[in-house]
């Protein structure tokens, strides 16, 4: 016999109390989002005001004089302008998107800002086919950061100017024939905007979507509905992460069943990307931030790279081919700055480009054979698996470029007489840091597949995969 239920009390006995005569105040997080809706006017200002601070400090450096050596951050606008954007500025904007998803975007980015500008005034033209393609983020990374390196981007306002005035100004040109008040370059173009969405899987805050809730609003006929402004053009109704999402809080509350949220760091890379996770972002991953970016900052102290110069130049000489070595290159296309004694020849540009790729491909293949045998090991083999468990990388990849833009400042902190004896300590400490949040949510993806003893044994490819990166930070920064 079944025991008798207990008497359920009605909705109107429910609601009898004082706590559902008003509506629910909502949480601090979800008050910050919707504080972001409702001060979008203020927002737009501050945007702005980076627009203006963002083309000072790229422009002006670049009509002035090079500093001399005894030029120092708080005497020459050049250096400090440098000291700004890759000494602070980039460094910071990346950590930032681990902190706090793709605030940046959403919030301060000129490009954006601009770019969405310019669509509002422009000929509002549909986003073509050519565009969608999803190797863009990729591509754009890996030739911006090589084409960086051979004009000197860090190092010369001209330089800068070219490659982020550059980027600004096809901004607002995609932004003029594309869409209609969208930012068209964010969501394809943009060269860091798959490295944004990657890094902003880590992050502790996103913006939640209930669909029961925003199904329940959409049969209630007496309550108007305004669209929302989605400027990066995200499907709010079934948007599960925030790697697309740009934080503005524009969507804040739409149909009470959008909130901004705390989530654990883990849950984007283990839960979503089991079915998100493609190729290309195996590829921004294995071969673009562990790879073309180590590359970009290996060759500068690397021996290897002197060494394969040198034996390159020699078995030009020996044949007589010396137009290679001419350096009168153009400073747009090769670095060219006599006066500083810093010239490119041809044959510096073709090594630095070869050192690069050569360093993507064997350190990329490395990694993509650990990942694969993990896969392997863990269960049957399946090629989405091998995208999944690429994505525990994310964390050491993104220190790894936040470590390479931030061994600027360290030099230019050291020219100022800052004393960094403990920039070593700390980068030891990140990478540690890194390397365990990695193998954290390798763990949790392997756990989805196997467990005991196999799962065990799948975690040795990763760690080997850990160790290859870690050897080739220690190149840089200890060993060589």
């Amino acid at each position: 016999m079944k025991s008798a239920r207990p008497p359920q009390p009605s909705s109107a006995d429910a609601c009898a109390g004082a706590s559902c005569s008003q509506p629910t105040a909502p949480g601090f997080m979800a008050a910050v989002g919707l504080w972001l809706r409702d001060h979008a006017g203020l927002l737009r200002a501050l945007q702005w005001g980076v627009v203006l601070v963002y083309a000072a400090l790229l422009i002006v450096p670049a009509c002035l004089d090079l500093p001399g050596d005894t030029a120092r951050i708080w005497n020459n606008l050049t250096i400090f302008a440098q000291f700004v954007f890759w000494g602070i500025w980039w460094p910071f904007v990346l950590l930032s998107m681990v902190l706090f998803g793709r605030l940046w975007c959403g919030v301060l980015c000129p490009e954006g800002a601009l770019s969405e500008w310019a669509a509002k005034k422009g000929l509002g033209r549909p986003i073509p086919r050519w565009m969608r393609w999803g190797g863009w983020p990729f591509v754009a990374f890996a030739l911006t950061t090589i084409y960086g390196q051979l004009v000197s981007v860090y190092q010369y306002p001209k330089a800068a100017l070219l490659v982020l005035g550059g980027s600004t100004v096809a901004a607002v040109i995609v932004g003029f024939i594309y869409t209609r008040g969208k930012r068209a370059w964010c969501r394809h173009l943009c060269p860091v905007n798959g490295v944004f969405g990657l890094l902003s899987k880590l992050a502790p805050m996103y913006y939640r979507v209930d669909e029961a809730a925003w199904k329940a609003a959409s049969q209630d006929k007496t309550i108007p509905i305004q669209a929302v402004d989605c400027a990066p053009l995200q499907p709010l109704r079934h948007m599960q992460g925030g790697s697309g999402c740009h934080m503005c809080g524009r969507c804040s509350g739409h149909r009470d069943a959008i909130e901004l949220s705390l989530r654990s760091p883990t849950e984007e890379v283990v839960k979503v990307a089991a079915k998100e996770a493609d190729g290309w972002q195996t590829a921004l991953i294995v071969y673009g931030l562990l790879g073309v970016a180590m590359g970009a900052f290996h060759w500068t102290m690397s021996p290897w790279f002197v060494a394969m110069k040198q034996a390159a130049a020699e078995w030009l000489v020996d044949r007589d081919i010396l137009w290679l070595l001419d350096t009168e290159a153009p400073w747009w296309l090769l670095t060219h700055y006599p006066q500083h004694n810093d010239v490119f020849s041809w044959l510096d540009g073709a090594a630095l480009i070869s050192y690069v790729l050569a360093t993507a491909l064997v350190l990329g293949s490395g990694l993509l054979l650990c990942l694969a045998a993990g896969v392997r090991i863990a269960g049957p083999w399946r090629l989405q698996r091998l995208h999944h468990l690429a994505q525990s990388l994310i964390p050491l990849a993104g220190c790894g470029v936040f470590l390479g833009l931030s061994a600027l400042t360290v030099t230019l902190l050291k020219a100022e007489g800052v004393p960094m004896f403990w920039a070593n300590d700390a980068r030891l400490l990140l990478l540690a840091g890194a390397n365990l949040w990695s193998l954290w949510l390798g763990r949790a993806i392997l756990a989805r597949w196997c467990a005991g003893w196999r799962q065990a044994l799948a975690l040795l490819p990763l760690l080997a995969a850990l160790a290859l990166v870690d050897a080739a930070w220690g190149f840089m920064f200890w060993w060589w």
